[in-house]
């Protein structure tokens, strides 16, 4: 199952669980509110034991689709560290953390129903094919009908499809593209977005025309079925609702893609 841009359907999906302990990062009740999937930090990145069994029974409380967001072990840089991990060892790691946030997930009515990797994983599995591999053993591993949501493009399509998981694309309404389709690295300037009416624009053309402008002004295509915004930047509820308004009022149909 890979994406496809219908210009009728799509999935919203925001990273959520974020916070650790006593440390607060966005407001998960309020998005929940607005997207039809959240991403739950899986507590490698972000997200204790508490954190993830609120987030998870929010989620299933409002039918929202739940996804476990798999990281490097990198509480101090948040997952955004690129970082040299043993194959085998980030098998491991994944599999520990989609197993312990699907079990919280089950006790509180709900389960996990897809793999997003965070961060620093996520894009280096969209052009590493070694780590590409150990992160969809995992997967497989554990359940084999679970999808892995990427970028299209991604490494990660050839692997999964050799093992038998399916792949979803995604786009990212509040990120900046490069020619190349990849998205502007977080350090670069402009690489977040936070205008909410230029992001809705952006999560419109992406639905309905499966396209976005690139840093350079130039079109780039982007082939999605579910769209992210970001939970944890200033203003994230306002800009998730700006997103949602715009698509339902271009005429998209918001759905969970599972």
């Amino acid at each position: 199952m890979t994406g496809a841009v219908t210009g009728a359907v799509i999935d919203l999906n925001a990273d959520l669980g974020e916070g650790f302990g006593i440390w607060s990062l966005g407001d998960d009740t309020a998005l929940l509110d607005i997207v039809t999937s959240a991403n739950i930090a899986c507590g490698f990145h972000a997200g204790d034991p508490l954190t993830i069994r609120r987030t998870c029974a929010a989620a299933a409380d409002r039918g929202v689709a739940i996804g476990a967001q798999v990281s490097y072990r990198d509480l101090a840089g948040f997952g955004r560290r690129e970082m040299e991990v043993d194959p085998e060892e980030l098998c491991a790691e994944v599999l520990y953390q989609l197993a312990a946030v699907d079990g919280i997930a089950r006790a509180m009515g709900g389960r996990v129903t897809y793999v997003k990797p965070h961060g620093a994983l996520y894009n280096r599995i969209c052009r590493d094919s070694e780590q590409a591999e150990a992160v969809v053993a995992a997967v497989a591993d554990y359940d084999p009908g679970l999808p892995v949501l990427t970028l299209p493009g991604s490494a990660v399509h050839a692997v999964a499809a050799r093992a038998g998981l399916a792949t979803v694309t995604e786009a990212f309404a509040d990120r900046a593209y490069t020619p190349a389709g990849t998205l502007v690295p977080r350090r670069s300037p402009g690489a977040v977005l936070h205008d909410p009416a230029a992001v809705a624009a952006r999560a419109v053309r992406m639905a309905t025309a499966g396209t976005v402008t690139a840093a350079d002004g130039s079109e780039v295509a982007v082939d999605a079925r579910s769209i992210c915004v970001h939970g944890d930047t200033p203003g994230a509820v306002a800009l998730a609702r700006a997103v949602r308004e715009a698509l339902e009022a271009a005429g998209v149909t918001l759905r969970a893609f599972r």
